[in-house]
């Protein structure tokens, strides 16, 4: 298994991040990836609280968006205790863990900030969301808490024997490319008027990308796919001009 990407989304606090870090080192576990920290990078806070993970052991990455950091992630997977109306798999931690061993490619995970968790919009282009047994009645973890739940499971499965083997028609697509198909789809559903009226513009996105995501594409049925998209789109054009020369007549 390649190991995954930890992916901290606009978290706030350097003392978490650092914590974070910590964790992560502990398990063997080297790439952060942080998107839009709040208080900025390099973080004095989080340096001293990794305990020396910081920047010796983990290489923390700063991304803009959400869609930069996950750009070379076959998987991504998003944490979170809140339903989201998605309909997105459900894993357990262990059911996580064997999903991130049978990627053969690199995988990603994502940490909400700790106000408010993931963002819709992060948790639409993960393939799965990953939740913890919590308690209903107290059910939000601390983000380095969070971060230590998914480091430990995924060394004691690594402890316990051998991944199991891919056998699927093609290695995943890497985000970036599935990112790129979506929005090649959107800009074209926009120029044919799909969304419309405006203000359902984002939830109708939130649902095409997580149909998408749903799918487990290969980078061979994403060229393929955004052939067709490019085909529907000049065919669209072609019959324009026809209906133009027939007004003409």
């Amino acid at each position: 298994m390649v190991p995954p990407a930890f992916i901290l989304v606009a978290p706030q606090m350097g003392e978490n991040i650092g914590a974070a870090a910590r964790v992560m080192a502990n398990f063997g576990l080297t790439d952060l990836r942080l998107v839009a920290p709040r208080d900025g990078w390099p973080n004095p806070a989080a340096e001293t609280l990794s305990a020396g993970a910081l920047p010796d052991v983990v290489t923390a990455t700063v991304f803009g968006t959400v869609e930069q950091a996950i750009a070379d992630c076959a998987l991504v997977l998003a944490t979170t205790a809140r339903p989201r109306g998605m309909e997105k798999p459900v894993l357990r931690t262990a059911e996580a863990v064997e999903r991130l061993q049978s990627t053969p490619s690199r995988s990603g995970i994502l940490f909400g900030a700790e106000r408010a968790g993931l963002p819709n919009e992060a948790v639409a282009l993960a393939d799965a969301i990953l939740s913890f047994p919590v308690s209903p009645r107290f059910a939000s973890l601390n983000l380095a808490q969070a971060v230590a739940l998914v480091a430990f499971a995924i060394a004691e499965a690594d402890a316990s024997g051998p991944p199991p083997t891919f056998e699927g028609v093609g290695a995943p697509a890497p985000r970036e490319e599935l990112v790129g198909m979506m929005e090649h789809f959107e800009a074209e559903l926009h120029r044919a008027g799909f969304f419309y009226p405006d203000a359902k513009r984002v939830p109708m996105t939130q649902n095409l990308r997580n149909a998408f995501t749903r799918a487990g594409w290969t980078s061979q049925e994403v060229s393929t796919f955004r052939g067709a998209i490019k085909a529907l789109a000049l065919g669209r054009g072609k019959a324009r001009v026809r209906r133009d020369a027939d007004d003409a007549d």
